[in-house]
């Protein structure tokens, strides 16, 4: 039996995933969770042998919550299943420790296979995903992308200021002050050798990190 963690901030989704998965005599849903912190309580309270976890909840960066769940629970494997599916952050998920990533378009068909591949102990990714990162290492090997040598919190900040999100509203979201944020958004420019916020959007609809 494999005792199962699904970490979702929407309730309808996770319920609905919980539903399903117990539709299967050799899945068990033991807790739910609908943030970071709820995360790591439910795994202090219960044996659990997989999380699925969402990479947009609530609280701390999802790549951050990988690893902090890695390191304090290294038996624990991970599922992300997500509405992101750039290689991106596939890459900075799998980097950060999970075991398998899908996407939420068709979670509904893959997420068993994944969690039965996963506790056989091979990673799982979905075609969709598994494909670009085949297409992305043939296409530049041995090659990083500049913004793939952002940290974890750059590329973070990377991704609100592309989704429009100002300063302040930043600093607010991650408990930074807001000088932090500028000084961090004064290294991602420098780092992707771009000068403005427009450059940044421009470099994100580029590599297809963010759509039109």
């Amino acid at each position: 039996m494999v005792r199962l963690l699904i970490a979702d901030d929407h309730r309808i989704f996770r319920e609905g995933l919980s539903h399903l998965l117990r539709d299967h005599s050799d899945l068990d849903v033991i807790a739910e969770a609908g943030s970071d912190v709820d995360v790591m309580s439910a795994l202090h309270v219960h044996t659990i042998d997989l999380a699925v976890l969402d990479l947009g909840m609530p609280g701390r960066d999802g790549v951050e919550l990988i690893a902090q769940v890695k390191a304090a629970h290294p038996l624990v494997k991970i599922l992300v299943v997500t509405m992101q599916s750039s290689d991106v952050s596939a890459l900075r998920a799998l980097r950060a420790g999970a075991d398998g990533y899908i996407t939420k378009d068709n979670a509904a068909t893959e997420v068993t296979a994944a969690i039965r591949q996963i506790m056989r102990g091979t990673r799982y990714v979905c075609p969709l995903v598994a494909e670009r990162l085949a297409l992305g290492a043939a296409g530049q090997p041995g090659r990083k992308q500049a913004h793939e040598c952002l940290s974890e919190r750059e590329f973070k900040i990377f991704e609100m200021l592309v989704a429009g999100k100002r300063g302040a509203e930043i600093a607010g979201e991650l408990d930074l002050s807001e000088k932090t944020v500028s000084t961090h958004k004064a290294n991602i420019l420098r780092k992707l050798d771009l000068h403005t916020g427009s450059d940044l959007v421009r470099y994100a609809i580029r590599h297809q990190l963010a759509t039109a």
